[in-house]
């Protein structure tokens, strides 16, 4: 009886999720700064509209829709992936370095290569990513208290990478400077098919290389000796599950510039939502699509018709996020 009702709660939770994620999507493809009634909207989808409505429809907001799902589910899984390894529910990219190092190689390539492209900039955001995964792994591998170190050291290159990326917008020119600032904001703003299209195509092949690992994850969650105990190769899923995690982080970095929030509120709310799933990868993927979808949509109307970085709205909401989960932690008595 008990566990029939949980699978009936766990259904009821696909659907809600299932169905904002269709609202906010077609919210964020009906409405905007220019109105469109549903008969353009329609008749825009069905290539029947005018030339204006249609270029709107097909070329700016389809694609914008389309980008934040896709790295909205990237950085749900990434996220997922880095709390299971460390153990900690502030193991996320974005908080322990390795979104910065991404906006640090993305940066180096706006800065420093004139007319730069997307895929230099591209090129320079996964490079940023793994170089400083690369660096923190190494430095935190020495000690057994592995997640809590990765999370520490973490935190730590992130803030020096954080002013090396601060002192880099000030030794450039005005306007390259104010574009690099606007990247480095992350936003869906003038989102184009040429630039969602490559970031999708490789968030789908990375996503089912993370979902082979979702065993050993779960495993590695226990801590290291039972899953050794258990038949985990360490040496290989772990650098192997961190270089899915960096991939999927840095190609949403690549496409938006870095986006905070999302990789660490999805895993969370998964759990708390999705129990009975808490093996699975599906539940942050859907989450993390979700609040970037919406997060978007906030971005875009609040101070319509001006359209501030969708990365400003999902900072507050992380700063409020961190502080409700620090007030619900339950205290240590000494």
């Amino acid at each position: 009886m008990r566990a029939s009702r949980r699978r009936g709660q766990g259904t009821l939770t696909w659907i809600v999720l299932l169905g904002l994620l269709v609202s906010a999507a077609i919210a964020g493809v009906t409405t905007g700064p220019l109105q469109l009634t549903w008969p353009q909207t329609w008749a825009a989808l069905t290539g029947s509209g005018s030339d204006a409505s249609q270029f709107i429809v097909l070329n700016q907001r389809i694609p914008r829709v389309a980008c934040a799902i896709g790295v909205g589910a990237a950085l749900g899984v990434s996220g997922m992936v880095f709390q299971r390894i460390s153990r900690n529910p502030l193991g996320s990219p974005d908080l322990i370095g390795f979104s910065t190092g991404a906006a640090t190689g993305g940066l180096v390539a706006i800065l420093t290569v004139s007319s730069a492209s997307a895929t230099t900039i591209a090129s320079g955001t996964v490079l940023g990513g793994f170089a400083t995964a690369t660096a923190v792994y190494l430095l935190s591998a020495s000690s057994r208290a592995t997640g809590e170190r990765l999370i520490l050291v973490g935190i730590a290159v992130g803030a020096m990478l954080a002013a090396v990326n601060d002192y880099l917008l000030t030794r450039t020119d005005l306007e390259r400077a104010q574009a690099a600032a606007a990247w480095k904001f992350g936003s869906l703003n003038a989102i184009s098919w040429p630039q969602v299209l490559p970031a999708l195509v490789v968030i789908a092949a990375l996503i089912p290389f993370t979902a082979v690992g979702s065993r050993p994850l779960a495993m590695l969650e226990m801590g290291d000796d039972l899953a050794t105990t258990l038949g985990v190769n360490l040496a290989f899923w772990r650098p192997y599950l961190l270089t899915c995690g960096v991939g999927l982080a840095a190609v949403g970095v690549a496409a938006v510039g870095p986006i905070s929030f999302v990789a660490l509120a999805a895993p969370q709310l998964a759990r708390r939502l999705l129990p009975q799933r808490s093996d699975s990868m599906a539940p942050s993927l859907l989450i993390g699509a979700v609040l970037l979808t919406a997060a978007d949509i906030v971005a875009g109307r609040l101070l319509s018709p001006f359209q501030i970085p969708v990365g400003l709205v999902t900072s507050a909401l992380g700063g409020i996020y961190l502080l409700g989960l620090l007030a619900t932690r339950p205290r240590i008595r000494r």
